[in-house]
């Protein structure tokens, strides 16, 4: 706690950020302690100046990219944080504040397909991310276990985790479904109804409002936004959750078939027991999708029967199947870096490793760039069993090294077993995988 003694008085002052945090565990705990209690004097807290300041310090700490102001983290700070700071609270209390249209930006995914994503200013994310803090919390006490994306304290490793006790308890038939571009079909109305049902503050409501209308700027080109949450935007992940929480509420209340739903953020599976529960399981959710004004994407929505190790199913970057234990004559659920996972690494350091641009530096600048990338990947995938995926990017690695090393000394070929050998490769300081296995179900108890 950062809590400050006054010595001559001998009085406890309490530090902003503790003020701040004090008042979300209030809320969640009056939201908890009543399921049907509405919220009706939040705005006023957003622009509280200790708030703000606690905004404002995680969104530098996130140091992302400059919204269509052209105003970056770098500017603010020239500028000074208490002066935007203050001109932000200054905007909110005198309802003055107007966010700007998020710019649109296309990543790569793992598929080559393009996927968008809307990048608010930096000033749009300070007021997001105060509102997050004080409506999170509410929304928390309602959320159901079966989720488990972009919520406090809970992590993609405890819902693989949760995959893997239930397949092993017996629920092997696994709907693997994919909603047909989320991000972009949520309806703002019904979202909005659903916030209203914790959120009385009409002040509130209208700010979600104008981020969800503001619209995106599409390679110079404004596009209206009627239907969609951006993805990118500070509080567009608790939105999803609010929205997707009436069909968590739904699976786990009704009682026509019985599965275990595990979701992280729109992507989720159900395990089943039997095929004709899936079927049912399956009619049943294209029935409440179809009411929240979603539909299933039916190329990648599948039934699969995991049994005896017949099929698998990929899920947050790990392919999950049954395996046969030699010792104890039985299956049991595993799960290891998926095909798509593997590639996209690979791709990484052949693109790195590949540019002439490097060609001209040390091995161990060469090693102190890419090693961060190697372990970032390494720490996901290292709860599951990895270590023959592990091997192989060990191998692929020290083969790109290998061909990086012959073209720096202008020699042809890899010679990775007279030149860059294998003892060269461990000795450069590169991040080796192999040995670097884990459990979770240890790493969780430790």
């Amino acid at each position: 706690m950062n809590v400050k003694t006054n010595d001559i008085l001998g009085t406890v002052r309490y530090e902003p950020l503790e003020k701040a945090q004090e008042l979300c565990e209030k809320l969640y705990l009056a939201a908890k302690n009543s399921e049907t209690r509405r919220f009706h004097a939040i705005y006023d807290k957003v622009y509280r100046m200790d708030i703000l300041n606690s905004a404002w310090n995680q969104v530098k700490a996130n140091k992302g990219t400059k919204g269509i102001d052209n105003e970056s983290i770098s500017d603010i700070l020239m500028k000074g944080e208490d002066i935007v700071i203050s001109e932000i609270h200054q905007n909110l209390k005198e309802r003055k504040y107007r966010p700007k249209q998020v710019e649109r930006v296309y990543i790569p995914k793992p598929d080559g397909r393009m996927r968008p994503l809307g990048i608010p200013t930096i000033r749009d994310r300070i007021v997001q991310t105060a509102t997050k803090h004080l409506i999170e919390p509410i929304f928390e006490a309602d959320f159901i276990d079966c989720s488990y994306g972009f919520r406090p304290n809970r992590c993609a490793h405890e819902a693989l985790e949760e995959i893997r006790k239930t397949m092993n308890a017996g629920y092997t038939i696994v709907l693997d479904a994919d909603i047909k571009g989320f991000f972009d079909n949520i309806d703002h109305d019904k979202l909005l109804e659903f916030v209203h049902r914790r959120i009385s503050d009409r002040r509130i409501l209208k700010l979600i409002r104008k981020w969800l209308k503001c619209g995106i700027m599409d390679s110079g080109i404004v596009k209206e936004s009627d239907m969609g949450t951006p993805q990118g935007g500070v509080i567009s992940p608790l939105l999803a959750n609010i929205y997707l929480h009436e069909f968590d509420k739904f699976w786990t209340q009704q009682t026509r078939v019985k599965g275990k739903l595990v979701r992280y953020a729109d992507d989720f599976v159900i395990m089943f027991r039997t095929e004709k529960e899936a079927e049912l399981g399956l009619k049943l959710i294209k029935a409440k999708m179809e009411e929240l004004g979603l539909e299933l994407n039916e190329d990648k929505t599948k039934i699969v029967d995991t049994r005896g190790g017949k099929e698998g199913f990929d899920f947050l970057g790990f392919h999950h199947r049954m395996t046969k234990s030699w010792k104890y004559k039985r299956y049991y659920a595993q799960k290891r870096p998926g095909d798509k996972s593997v590639k996209s690494i690979k791709t990484k350091i052949r693109n790195f490793l590949g540019q002439r641009a490097i060609l001209n530096r040390s091995i161990d600048e060469v090693v102190k760039e890419i090693n961060p990338v190697i372990r970032g990947w390494m720490n996901y995938f290292r709860f599951g069993n990895s270590a023959d995926k592990f091997t192989q990017i060990d191998r692929y690695l020290h083969e790109r090294l290998a061909l990086w090393w012959s073209k720096k000394h202008q020699k042809s070929g890899r010679r990775w077993k007279s030149d860059f050998t294998w003892e060269k490769f461990k000795e450069c300081g590169i991040q080796l995988l192999s040995g670097n296995v884990l459990y979770w179900s240890y790493y969780s108890n430790a």
